[in-house]
C-alpha cells in the first residue's frame, strides 16, 4: 500500500484516503456493491441481504396498506434494484427470488383476508377446491405457513399475482440479458 500511495500521491498528484483505501486482490474486494468471482461481476452479498430486507419491508404482514399501494412500490423498488444490478451475471438465485416474492405477497394477501369465512369465500372465488379452502382457511398455521398450501397456489395462481401488478424477477433479469432486437 506504501509504494503504491507514493506513487499515486507523487506522479498522479492525487490524494488517497488511507481510511477509504485498500489494496487486494480483485476477487476479495467490493466496489459499488459488486464483487467479481471467476471473472464474472455478481452483486455483493451485503446488497443482496439489502434487497431482501426492503422487500420484507414492503411485504409486511403487519403494513395495512392497499394492495395496490404495495404492488406499486413493489414494482418500484424491484425494477431499481434490478436496474442498477441487471448487469450481473449471477442467475442462480433468481428463480428462488421469485418463488420467495409470490410467497410474500399469497402471505399478505392471507394475512388481509383476516377472518375464515372471508379466506374460504376468496379462495373459492379463485378456484380452489371447496373441501380443500375450508380446510385451509381453518388451520391454525400462520400466514407464512398458509401461503405454501395447495389451496393457496392453486387459488393465487401465478397468473393471477401477476395479474393483480406483482412484478418477475425472473422476467426482469431476462429482459436485462436478452433484449429483444428490433427489426
Amino acid at each position: 500500500m506504501a509504494s503504491l500511495t507514493r506513487f499515486l500521491v507523487s506522479k498522479l498528484k492525487l490524494t488517497v484516503n488511507e481510511k477509504k483505501s485498500k489494496v487486494v486482490p480483485v476477487d476479495k474486494c467490493s466496489y459499488l456493491g459488486f464483487v467479481f468471482v471467476r471473472g464474472k461481476i455478481r452483486w455483493s452479498d451485503e446488497a443482496f441481504r439489502e434487497f431482501k430486507r426492503r422487500v420484507r419491508l414492503l411485504t409486511g404482514r403487519s403494513w395495512f396498506v392497499s394492495m395496490e399501494y404495495r404492488y406499486r412500490k413493489l414494482a418500484e423498488y424491484v425494477r431499481g434494484w434490478f436496474n442498477y444490478y441487471g448487469i450481473s451475471e449471477y442467475y442462480r438465485p433468481i428463480p428462488v427470488l421469485d418463488e420467495w416474492l409470490r410467497r410474500r405477497i399469497r402471505m399478505c394477501y392471507w394475512k388481509q383476508w383476516r377472518y375464515t369465512r372471508t379466506k374460504v369465500r376468496n379462495l373459492l372465488k379463485l378456484g380452489t377446491f371447496k373441501r380443500q379452502a375450508i380446510i385451509t382457511a381453518l388451520s391454525r398455521k400462520g400466514p407464512w405457513h398458509l401461503s405454501r398450501t395447495l389451496a393457496t397456489q392453486s387459488g393465487m395462481t401465478n397468473e393471477w399475482l401477476y395479474e393483480q401488478g406483482l412484478i418477475s424477477v425472473k422476467d426482469l433479469w431476462v429482459r436485462i440479458h436478452y433484449p429483444v432486437t428490433a427489426r
